[in-house]
């Protein structure tokens, strides 16, 4: 009984293993997914927003003139803004076809009112008596202003939170100083060669295809152990050490890199920095003697 107990014990935990690294993974899809569901839902919103601002803008600019004919033609164009409201109201944040055509009609409301503007601007220009007619109009555009700009704030935030979690990270990170035959050094002062082992973690959130991997080592002193090229990060060029172009799929991926040595080296701490995308993904310090 007991050498089936022993490989049942063990299939046992291997399945719940399994079980509990799918449930991870299934959750890390449903956090991404619900992430870009909320940033349609405030796409739709700020635009559902701007649609209602403008109607607001074309009941305040009949109130400015006393010419008929503009006033129908700014009646027909409010009408038309919301009737394309309404159509925005009914239409699912997922439909992104029709979102997309519904943002392009948007931005003709939006030439059309500014031309509206023009011209009124040169036919009338505002007075006492009709700045105290506007007042509630603008009261509630000005309300609706501030809900946009909460808006876009919200909105912002949220995909700076979908950037970091695109974010890669480093792990493993290894430096090993090496003699002519690849074997490790006692003395910094005998290396050859630096080889830096590190892996990059798996990531469903971060997009696929070609990255390039910068490596940069510096020496006790600060100065990097430079290795012919820089790079951009934070808005100034960094020497970097080494560099390896790749192709990210979103799994898990192991980077070996060397850099030969072209200078005397002291004993000391090394610290090593990763870079992609702009961002240090993971950096680490090393003593050698």
């Amino acid at each position: 009984m007991k050498k089936y107990l022993i490989p049942l014990i063990i299939l046992v935990l291997a399945l719940a293993g399994g079980l509990v690294y799918l449930y991870t993974n299934l959750e890390e899809q449903k956090q991404a997914n619900e992430d870009m569901q909320e940033l349609a839902r405030l796409d739709k919103q700020e635009m559902e927003n701007e649609y209602e601002r403008f109607t607001l803008q074309y009941s305040e600019m009949k109130t400015k003139i006393n010419n008929d004919s503009i006033i129908e033609q700014l009646t027909q164009e409010q009408m038309r803004t919301q009737q394309l409201l309404e159509e925005l109201k009914k239409t699912k944040a997922e439909d992104a076809r029709e979102i997309t055509r519904l943002k392009k009609e948007l931005a003709t409301v939006r030439a059309v009112l500014r031309d509206y503007v023009m011209q009124i601007d040169s036919l009338n220009r505002q007075n006492e008596q009709l700045r105290a007619e506007n007042t509630q109009v603008k009261n509630e555009l000005a309300e609706r202003n501030t809900q946009i700009a909460g808006l876009s704030n919200e909105k912002a935030s949220l995909s700076e939170k979908v950037a970091i979690a695109a974010q890669l990270d480093a792990t493993n990170i290894r430096l090993t100083a090496l003699k002519k035959n690849n074997k490790p050094v006692k003395k910094i002062a005998d290396c050859k060669t630096m080889q830096v082992n590190f892996t990059i973690t798996r990531n469903i959130t971060a997009a696929n295809g070609n990255r390039t991997v910068y490596v940069r080592i510096q020496n006790p002193g600060g100065n990097t152990l430079n290795g012919g090229g820089t790079f951009s990060y934070e808005n100034r060029n960094l020497q970097y050490t080494m560099k390896k172009n790749i192709e990210y799929t979103g799994e898990e991926t192991s980077l070996v890199l060397y850099w030969d040595v072209s200078q005397m080296l002291e004993a000391g701490d090394y610290r090593v920095s990763i870079f992609v995308d702009g961002n240090m993904i993971g950096s680490k310090t090393f003593s050698f003697d």
